[in-house]
């Protein structure tokens, strides 16, 4: 069966894993022996770097240098005053959010509650115990590394969205390019196609088997995706080639079988599908079809009402001794036959719920006087009723009018 799939399977990049971020601290103090005490506390804690700023106004840029997990600043400084290079740093988009330790040699509720209120997040009395501000430095450090975890994690969650987005794109004008071309004449063809935005298993042809007999089929893979998708071009190609042994292609109901024996659900990643599959005899002027859990399709003969045309039988791959049925029915010249998956009608109003079979056929009545724009028509009242042009299944749907 690899023979039947895409030549070119798409795949995703492997992504960078996340960093690995280690405790670095930052001291900014115009005192070195408050640095190099500093530096001392902490010189036997090897997971925990350390660096000194000496001159505030080359906080920042030092900030950028060794991207700080936490800050400790002095608050009474030289020429830039502590409470003012706090609000530099929250108004910095590097810096806005590391952890801030102011340390004073002052115990007071007015000064802590200013340096609070300009975005310190915590207030220490200097020269601190060591176990403590070690016990902080690590606090704040692991917050604020968690932070940057969960950032890095959601800028990779976007990374993969855009490239499976993209994928999917890819995908979606793949199964495009393998759907048929419209036809003009004996009998006329065309179609519409949407696919959802994570890509379903729509997929649909029409052919002459012989200059007496023409197949038209549409099928609906379950679930969404790239699986789905290429499932739906897999029997696609094995109903447009011909491939399937010992069986008669005009016989729809045999098509059935076929398809059931060779495509089981538990040998392709639990996928199933529905079918509709139809062959027209030109000679006779008659339709014979079967279908596998799929919508009915629609005729309209000339002069008469709608004859919904569906058979019983169950979705192809999900039980190996499924029995299916054929039926046949006439189509005068002038007739219109609507097929189409489940996406078509299954959108949702916000106010009036989910719209029905019989809501579409309702539509598929009204337009049907007008076959040269019904698709159009068909799709311009779906969206009326749904209020939006995204779909959330592949919307599919093939005319085929016997002229």
């Amino acid at each position: 069966m690899s023979s039947l799939l895409p030549t070119e399977v798409i795949t995703t990049p492997l992504l960078k894993p996340l960093s690995t971020f280690v405790i670095s601290v930052l001291l900014i103090d115009d005192q070195e022996i408050i640095g190099e005490t500093i530096r001392s506390m902490l010189s036997d804690q090897t997971d925990i770097s350390f660096h000194y700023c000496k001159d505030p106004s080359y906080a920042i840029d030092k900030a950028m240098e060794v991207n700080p997990t936490v800050i400790l600043q002095d608050l009474v400084m030289p020429d830039i005053d502590g409470l003012e290079l706090t609000r530099y740093f929250r108004a910095h988009e590097k810096t806005r959010d590391i952890p801030l330790i102011v340390l004073s040699s002052k115990e007071d509720p007015a000064i802590k509650a200013e340096a609070f209120a300009v975005g310190a997040n915590d207030y220490m009395v200097k020269l601190p115990d060591k176990l403590e501000l070690i016990a902080r430095i690590r606090y704040h450090s692991n917050a604020y590394i968690r932070l940057l975890e969960r950032n890095e994690a959601y800028e990779k969650l976007r990374e993969s969205q855009h490239l499976l987005n993209d994928e999917l794109a890819e995908a979606a004008q793949y199964v495009r390019s393998q759907l048929p071309n419209p036809m003009k004449s004996g009998p006329r063809a065309n179609w519409q196609f949407t696919p959802s935005q994570q890509l379903g298993g729509d997929a649909f042809g029409y052919h002459w088997i012989d200059d007496d007999h023409f197949v038209i089929f549409l099928l609906d893979v379950c679930g969404h995706g790239i699986g789905a998708a290429l499932l739906s071009i897999s029997v696609m190609n094995v109903l447009q080639s011909q491939t399937l042994s010992l069986t008669d292609y005009k016989d729809p109901k045999a098509v059935m079988h076929s398809l059931n024996a060779i495509f089981p659900m538990e040998k392709h990643n639990n996928m199933f599908f529905t079918i509709w599959y139809g062959v027209w005899c030109k000679s006779k002027g008659q339709l014979s079809y079967s279908s596998a859990g799929h919508p009915p399709a629609v005729l309209f003969q000339p002069g008469k009402s709608s004859q919904k045309l569906r058979t019983e039988g169950i979705v192809i791959g999900a039980i190996s001794d499924a029995e299916f049925s054929c039926s046949t029915c006439e189509v005068p010249l002038g007739s219109q036959l609507y097929v189409f998956s489940d996406g078509v009608y299954e959108v949702t109003n916000p106010s009036q719920g989910m719209m029905h079979l019989d809501d579409l056929l309702k539509i598929l009545d009204k337009v049907s006087a007008n076959p040269s724009s019904a698709l159009k028509d068909i799709q311009k009242a779906v969206h009326s009723f749904s209020r939006t042009k995204e779909v959330s299944d592949d919307y599919s749907i093939v005319q085929i009018i016997f002229a």
